[in-house]
């Protein structure tokens, strides 16, 4: 691994842990020629499946696109940076795990509304909005009543 601060590749690791639920590997790395300190993130570097758009096209899984998506639906809400990375590497373990090439762009989105209903009720309902285009307040109602009937109910129910 190459220095950040003087070129080098003279670095060590000091430390190395699991981060995002075993998604990635968290080394704290130090240079043997200036003796800075670093960190740096490991991932699996995995093929995403294309989506395929309501209109028949295809283009290639973005994931700043879904980050930027989730952060408006989060803006101003009590949800942390860690909780927001790990409902990330859920989606795509999730769109991954199908083994499919291409899938449709509604599994995508469906699986940001089950992130987004762990994560916050409030991002859930304005994300659902947006996806489900509600017509107006009614919609808005039913989607906070299906809401709360979930709640409500035990395990065994759901």
């Amino acid at each position: 691994m190459r220095c950040p601060f003087c070129g080098t590749q003279d670095t060590k690791v000091l430390d190395s842990r699991l981060v995002s639920e075993g998604a990635q590997v968290r080394r704290r790395r130090t240079c043997g020629h200036c003796q800075e300190r670093f960190t740096t993130f490991e991932v699996a570097e995995l093929q995403m499946p294309k989506l395929i758009k309501n209109d028949g096209s295809r283009e290639p899984f973005d994931e700043d696109k879904l980050r930027s998506g989730i952060i408006k639906a989060i803006e101003k809400r009590p949800v942390s940076i860690e909780a927001l990375e790990t409902a990330i590497a859920r989606i795509k373990e999730k769109l991954q795990a199908t083994g499919e090439r291409e899938l449709p762009s509604r599994v995508l989105g469906e699986a940001v509304m089950e992130e987004l209903k762990r994560l916050d009720q409030v991002a859930y309902v304005r994300f659902a909005s947006v996806y489900r285009s509600f017509k107006d307040i009614s919609e808005f109602r039913q989607e906070i009543d299906r809401l709360e009937l979930g709640a409500n109910q035990t395990p065994e129910e759901k």
